[in-house]
């Protein structure tokens, strides 16, 4: 049984299509329906059953696609113990964070690419809510505080951030100094998200209104400089903003508390080698630089 049939009938199974697999998996469709063909043949049953909308698992499909997917990650696994140490085959598919992500782990992918050139790196770069399992991605990189769910993740880095405005917004509407006064305040955000702040060794929860919202940090940190209201971002977006003067940081007796920079990856016994080496290397390069070391730098 060919390993690519197994892995390309999980890979149309998560995806929920044929189309939506050859994406993940950088095949034409053609390619994709004749493995399909080739295993159903072989195993005597329908593994899909197609429609209109895509294609969904039947009963033995369901039952067979937990099957393959098990086989899938222990030749993975077996594959890798055989390599030469340090050499990395095969294909790494990340979801990184749009803000910052390209030029913040842009470079480090770019270097694990480097040197590894037996790998495939497929690189997503978008703010919104990927969700591994269903989109077939290997790990992702996320910023911020972490939600409770199933994935695994490791810490790889700090990720400072302030509240920043325009020095025209300020001397507009005034600097809030305490968390109550945000309340009076455009605050620029991505939804409806709290902002957390630390008053000495207590978090402060707080949930601004506004007008202008962005589904990524560098419209916001944008839109701060031109002097729609008070936002809530890393450093490393607003360093040159607030070197420049455009901004300035607020409410500065009342920092974010420190984020965190991730691997988070899908639940399963043995995390790929190509996991453990993008995870070791980003704690390699995460060192925040001097200017971004610490809530005191502005």
């Amino acid at each position: 049984m060919d390993i690519e049939e197994l892995r390309t009938f999980v890979d149309v199974a998560d995806a929920g299509g044929i189309s939506s697999a050859a994406l993940r998996l950088g095949v034409s469709k053609s390619i994709v329906s004749r493995r399909l063909f080739r295993l159903e043949a072989e195993l005597g049953v329908q593994l899909l059953a197609r429609t209109t909308r895509g294609a969904a698992l039947t009963e033995a499909g369901a039952t067979f696609r937990d099957y393959a997917a098990r086989v899938c990650a222990e030749i993975d696994v077996a594959k890798e113990t055989i390599l030469p140490a340090g050499d990395l085959r095969g294909r790494l598919r990340v979801a990184v964070p749009y803000s910052f992500g390209q030029n913040h782990f842009g470079p480090i992918l770019a270097e694990m690419a480097r040197r590894h050139p037996q790998l495939q790196i497929h690189t997503c770069y978008s703010d919104r809510f990927v969700d591994l399992i269903t989109e077939g991605y290997d790990c992702a990189i996320r910023v911020g505080y972490l939600q409770d769910s199933n994935l695994i993740a490791k810490r790889v880095g700090p990720i400072y951030g302030k509240l920043v405005a325009s020095p025209d917004y300020i001397k507009a509407h005034g600097s809030p100094e305490t968390p109550e006064e945000l309340a009076a305040h455009q605050a620029l955000m991505q939804g409806t998200e709290a902002w957390q702040l630390m008053d000495r060794d207590m978090i402060i929860t707080v949930r601004p209104q506004g007008r202008f919202k962005a589904d990524n940090g560098t419209a916001l940190v944008a839109a701060a400089a031109a002097g729609l209201g008070i936002a809530y971002l890393p450093d490393c977006l607003t360093h040159d903003y607030i070197a420049s003067g455009a901004l300035v940081p607020v409410m500065t007796r009342y920092p974010p508390p420190p984020a965190g920079a991730y691997v988070i990856r899908p639940p399963g016994q043995h995390p790929a080698r190509k996991i453990q080496v993008l995870t070791e290397l980003l704690i390699e390069y995460c060192e925040p630089p001097p200017h971004l070391a610490g809530p005191a730098a502005v």
